[in-house]
């Protein structure tokens, strides 16, 4: 028993480590399952016992806790330049036409690739669009309404 105590505590510290070095809420799930777990081996329950347990807590606290942090500790993250362009007009400089590939906006005075979300529609220049996404390199838009 004392063997299992040891591999708990080690596992303990290695969950441990590797969320300090992520510090993206990866592993500590498993820390909390592990202490659980390494709790229940100081007291001698058996190993069937000491797994559950440890899968339980982990799992638990996984589904459970995670959405709750991690909307709290990205709570203040910053849109990047391309995430703040979803949503915002642009004016076609260049007649988009996915068939053959070719299109350009403009958005906040630069210039973008762009395609139209209709596959079909071909959007002529001074055209006021909508940015609906980004791929890649590539704003998605469709005429504003």
């Amino acid at each position: 028993m004392q063997n299992m105590l040891f591999v708990w505590l080690v596992l303990l510290i290695v969950f441990i480590i590797v969320e300090l070095a992520t510090m993206g809420l990866t592993t500590i799930w498993f820390a909390a399952g592990t202490l659980v777990a390494a709790i229940a081996a100081a007291v001698h329950a058996p190993l069937v016992i000491q797994v559950a347990l440890f899968l339980v807590v982990s799992i638990v606290l996984l589904f459970f806790t995670r959405p709750i942090a991690v909307r709290y500790f990205n709570k203040d993250r910053v849109k990047t330049n391309v995430e703040s362009m979803v949503g915002r007009q642009a004016i076609v400089i260049s007649e988009i036409n996915n068939l053959e590939g070719i299109g350009q906006v403009t958005v906040g005075g630069q210039e973008w690739a762009a395609r139209s979300r209709d596959e079909n529609l071909e959007i002529p220049v001074g055209t006021v669009v909508i940015v609906c996404a980004i791929s890649g390199v590539k704003l998605i838009v469709e005429p504003k309404m």
